[in-house]
């Protein structure tokens, strides 16, 4: 009896290891959720990269170096992302191979960028907290500098 008992056990927690990334797949995430959405996929300390194509119509989940499925329609080639320089302020992220990229590093920390997409600011610069949302740039910019000038 007690063999049975330790097999659905451990039945039940293989299954929803194998169960949560999949149901996490079929959710699109939001700029807004993106962060968490990525972690979900975060396996044996593994970075989680999301990539766009040249023109951001598709969007390519990565752990480490390995694909794990495409998101169709996530954003558009409007997208900007910024980085804050303590003295020089916000400077655009140039747009190289890719429209928009986006990581979370093994130890939780995701890129640290303002994401400016239809007239919202998205901005990943705390580490453990949700992105918080700004209607400007400037507003995005004001908050950091407040928040430096209270942590000095």
């Amino acid at each position: 009896m007690i063999v049975i008992v330790i097999i659905g056990v451990v039945y039940t927690l293989a299954i929803s290891k194998i169960k949560a990334p999949m149901e996490k797949k079929s959710q699109k995430p939001t700029l807004l959720t993106l962060k968490s959405y990525l972690l979900g996929f975060m396996q044996d300390g593994k970075r989680v990269s999301l990539l766009c194509d040249d023109i951001c119509k598709e969007c390519t989940i990565y752990q480490d170096d390995k694909k794990l499925f495409n998101i169709e329609n996530f954003i558009d080639e409007s997208i900007e992302s910024y980085r804050y320089e303590f003295f020089l302020g916000a400077i655009a992220v140039p747009k190289r191979e890719n429209c928009f990229a986006f990581s979370v590093e093994r130890d939780g920390v995701s890129d640290q960028i303002f994401v400016l997409y239809k007239e919202k600011v998205y901005d990943y610069m705390n580490y453990f907290e949700k992105p918080k949302v700004y209607n400007s740039l400037e507003s995005a910019i004001a908050a950091k500098e407040r928040a430096i000038e209270a942590v000095q």
